[in-house]
Order: structure tokens, then sequence, then C-alpha cells
């Protein structure tokens, strides 16, 4: 398990935290990002963006009046890539009235 503090980045710390996924991690390992929350956005992006690189968010909450801490478990490449293949397969599914809800 590692401990990542991304609050000096405030908003813009999507990036490193997949780059720390990427490259810190090993597969099967837990990460613990901690973040700054600006305006909750970036609450829903990070679990977003978690979703969208095909690993697993364990959890996500509040640490103190300010900042944020996401648990991400890094799945191995071949099933996160199988996910992302599927989430992709989803969207394209879908028709234009449901793409617009």
């Amino acid at each position: 398990m590692q401990r990542y503090d991304l609050r000096h980045l405030k908003n813009e710390f999507y990036d490193r935290m997949g780059e720390l996924i990427d490259k810190e991690l090993k597969s099967g390992e837990v990460g613990i990002f901690l973040f700054e929350v600006g305006d909750f956005s970036s609450i829903q992006k990070s679990a977003d963006f978690i979703k969208a690189s095909g690993n697993d968010l364990m959890n996500s909450l509040k640490f103190n009046e300010v900042d944020w801490t996401i648990v991400v478990k890094k799945v191995d490449k071949t099933i996160a890539q199988a996910r992302i293949n599927a989430q992709k397969n989803e969207e394209s599914s879908l028709t234009d009235e449901e793409k617009a809800e």
C-alpha cells in the first residue's frame, strides 16, 4: 500500500495520479491518494478518471474540511484493458437519445 499526497497540485492532480497508478503501483496493490477539494467537482471527476482507467475505486471519503482521500486498487493490465473496451462498447451502443440524457 502506498500513500500519495497530491494536495499541492490543487485541481490539477489527475495526470499525476494516473502516472503514479501506472508506474508506482504494482498489480493488485492499493494506493491512497489525498487531494484538495475545491468546488467538489474533482470528487466525481476522480471517480470517473479511475473508472476510465479500468482500475478499482475502493473508497472515497472526506479527510477533513478541505481534503479528500480516494483508495484505488490497481488491476492487471489485461483486466483494465478489457474494462476500458467494455466501457467504449457500451458507450458506442447508446442511442442519441440515451447520450443526451
